[in-house]
């Protein structure tokens, strides 16, 4: 039987790597969010008293410059790996896999829908809607888009069914179009399963571009609590998927979508799903994870498959 211990740890006090030190952990997984705006004091931290570190953030920017870490993790022999969560650490692998045989790709859409019984933290929360109305980066061809500006819908495999989606800001927003031949357009949309709650997102996005709210997060503790009011309603069940278009080195043009669905309140372990299998793969002595880098190109399907045993976490791939 496993055992379980706690401690208390501030992370933006001092003493950190000393702390760690005496735990002496060996991979730490952090999770205290909203990455917006975070530094890397717990990777360094981590790096400074010899532990592995995973983190399970999406925010663009911490994800995407985690590789300033490198030659210090890599010298001392550690994984530093950013976005071990949905995105981009799910998406990605996603991505790669309908990739295949594609020798060209055109344009990946992404898109993820939680069920609205199911919790929401303050940190995501924040996370959301530090981005509300702001603009977003330009992904390859895409078209320059503002955060919770505009809606479209996605037909999700049932019980999900319709959801509307508008452009988020994500990692993958940086970091996929490069990753693949043609430059491909990069888009990302979440969604509210609550059609009110959703509008409600677009109409604040409208209030940031026009100036009269700067920044929506700074009310997130009251946003928060209305959003608390209808947790009685809609359902606990949610989506993801993955959509890409591309072309055979024939000229063979192609669409491949790849559906998640999460019912049973289960969709909140789908952004733990990356961590598990990287602490596993650390546990089993995985050398080629060292070093600091986002967390791309280092799982695999069956990775996820194997962490989400038990789980009601269905997954499918559809091709046209």
């Amino acid at each position: 039987m496993a055992e379980v211990s706690s401690a208390t740890l501030d992370l933006h006090a001092g003493g950190l790597a000393s702390e760690l030190r005496a735990l002496a952990p060996h991979v730490v997984v952090h999770t205290s969010g909203p990455f917006q705006g975070q530094q890397y004091l717990v990777a360094m931290a981590c790096i400074a008293a010899g532990a592995h570190y995973i983190d399970l953030a999406d925010g663009r920017e911490f994800v995407s410059g985690i590789g300033c870490l490198d030659s210090e993790a890599s010298a001392a022999s550690l994984a530093v790996i950013s976005g071990a969560s949905s995105v981009p650490a799910l998406s990605s692998t996603v991505a790669d896999h309908l990739a295949q045989g594609f020798g060209q790709v055109e344009t990946i859409d992404i898109g993820i829908s939680p069920g609205n019984r199911t919790d929401r933290g303050l940190s995501t929360v924040q996370a959301i809607l530090s981005y509300c109305g702001k603009p977003l980066p330009v992904a390859g061809t895409a078209p320059a888009a503002f955060g919770w500006s505009g809606s479209r819908r996605h037909t999700y495999p049932a019980p999900v069914g319709s959801r509307l989606l508008s452009p988020c800001d994500v990692p993958d927003l940086v970091l996929l179009a490069a990753r693949y031949a043609g430059n491909p357009a990069v888009g990302f949309g979440a969604g509210l399963e609550l059609s009110l709650l959703h509008r409600g997102m677009n109409a604040m996005a409208m209030l940031t571009r026009f100036g009269i709210v700067p920044d929506w997060s700074v009310h997130a503790n009251a946003l928060k609590r209305v959003a608390d009011w209808t947790r009685n309603l809609g359902s606990d069940a949610g989506a993801m998927h993955v959509s890409l278009t591309g072309k055979t080195a024939q000229g063979v043009k192609g669409t491949r979508t790849w559906h998640l669905v999460a019912t049973a309140g289960d969709g909140p372990y789908v952004p733990t799903l990356a961590a598990a299998a990287l602490v596993r793969k650390l546990h089993q002595g995985d050398t080629s994870l060292v070093g600091a880098r986002p967390c791309i190109g280092l799982l695999s399907l069956d990775d996820f498959a194997r962490e989400s045993e038990g789980l009601r976490i269905d997954m499918a791939e559809g091709t046209r």
